[in-house]
């Protein structure tokens, strides 16, 4: 049947990797496809992300939504309604521990007010897909008879670690980047009375999540893995963002130059991917769950590690893609990393395959404002064949993918952990 369907799909240029994740998940999503008169319509409903593809006809369009409203974070969660509501409540007695009862005395009456508005302006307003991910992933590691409200409780808890160690990286990133938004609205440096200090309350924010594993998890015999996990993986974050701070001060000094794209190599992508994104937002959240289901096995964090890190690479690419060629109305966003000059897998590969002439031209227009720029970029794009590229390296990654996860045995990991955040 899987054969069947990745024939289908790929013959109607439909997303594969999607369509089957959705099918794999025990329910948790459902698949439609109905055909008239050679029209070819997929839809795809389940949790958190990027699922549908409408085809108008055989060939797909450039501006057929990337996304489908249905198919949205807000109409299906990872978690329910109930247990959201749960987690969010653990939030509110964080913040008041950490903001209040955590202070020395003599600092609760002079930093208390500010601390706690720090953390409710930076870290509950996300997606909070990493924190959902640390108990969804324990419910499926663990038998029923350990779902006990204390255990759940402390999986929320470890869930907001990720959240705070998120908001550390964003509320420093924004000003790196002089940002003047971040989720809707203005970047914690912008406000009123904030300026840099902003930069000392992202180190606060960092601190947060070393005295939430002192608190909760000290007496637990995984403390000093949970330490060595978040060490490790803050490291490889602040590498992966040395490189992408360091590819963006080498383009500006050059930006409209012939030599200014030289560095955009897929290497160097591929480490930016890796370090800044992926260790924190795909590795951390599960390899937490596992701590915390006590799995010691070393190779099962390796296999993991190997799928997560990939599964990583692939949602990065995508939303490069969709940068590009999404629809801004179904995405969300406008997309500017061409504007920004951004170290994107299109331009990455756009300079594995232009000419010299192009790539010349490309050099002068890449990181400009001007809409007639954008648009040359763009054309370039799809003269070169980036499109169909991309949905041949979706293929491929779903097959890939999908062989690692079946290597491994249902009695070393659940598969519908991968297949949950694949279908994301």
């Amino acid at each position: 049947l899987i054969h069947f369907i990745k024939r289908f799909c790929r013959m109607s240029r439909l997303p594969c990797n999607r369509f089957i994740a959705r099918l794999l998940q025990n329910g948790a999503g459902a698949a439609k496809v109905s055909g008239q008169n050679g029209a070819v319509a997929a839809q795809i409903s389940g949790q958190n992300g990027v699922g549908f593809l409408a085809q108008p006809g055989p060939r797909w369009n450039l501006q057929t939504r990337c996304m489908s409203k249905d198919d949205a974070p807000a109409k299906h969660p990872m978690y329910s309604q109930h247990e959201k509501r749960d987690f969010m409540n653990v939030f509110t007695d964080l913040n008041r521990e950490l903001s209040f009862e955590h202070l020395p005395k003599d600092l609760v009456p002079l930093l208390g007010k500010h601390l706690t508005k720090c953390i409710q302006y930076n870290v509950p307003d996300g997606k909070k897909n990493r924190g959902y991910s640390v108990p969804f992933t324990y419910r499926l590691l663990t038998p029923e008879s350990q779902h006990t409200e204390e255990n759940l409780r402390l999986a929320c808890i470890l869930g907001w670690t990720v959240e705070f160690l998120q908001a550390f990286f964003l509320v420093a990133d924004d000003i790196m980047d002089q940002s003047e938004t971040r989720r809707g609205k203005k970047c914690w440096y912008k406000k009123p009375h904030i300026g840099l200090t902003a930069f000392n309350d992202s180190i606060i924010l960092e601190t947060c999540v070393y005295s939430i594993l002192d608190q909760y998890f000290s007496d637990k015999p995984f403390y000093q893995d949970l330490l060595k996990l978040y060490h490790d993986v803050t490291r490889y974050t602040c590498y992966g963002q040395a490189l992408d701070l360091m590819s963006a001060e080498m383009f500006q000094e050059k930006i409209g130059k012939v030599h200014s794209l030289e560095h955009f190599t897929m290497d160097r992508y591929k480490g930016i991917v890796k370090y800044k994104t992926s260790y924190y937002s795909f590795y951390l959240p599960i390899a937490l769950a596992m701590r915390l289901a006590e799995i010691k096995d070393p190779n099962l964090y390796l296999k993991a590690e190997h799928i997560l890190l990939s599964m990583g690479n692939y949602f990065q690419i995508q939303d490069d893609f969709l940068d590009c060629f999404g629809d801004p109305a179904v995405t969300g966003k406008e997309g500017t990393d061409i504007q920004d000059g951004k170290c994107s897998w299109l331009v990455v590969v756009a300079l594995q395959r232009a000419s010299h002439a192009q790539v010349k031209e490309l050099a002068k227009r890449y990181g400009s404002s001007s809409a007639e720029d954008v648009a040359w970029v763009k054309t370039l794009y799809q003269d070169l064949g980036i499109v169909k590229l991309f949905h041949k390296y979706e293929g491929e990654f779903y097959d890939d993918i999908m062989d690692m996860i079946q290597q491994i045995r249902g009695d070393e990991l659940p598969q519908q952990i991968f297949h949950s955040l694949l279908a994301r």
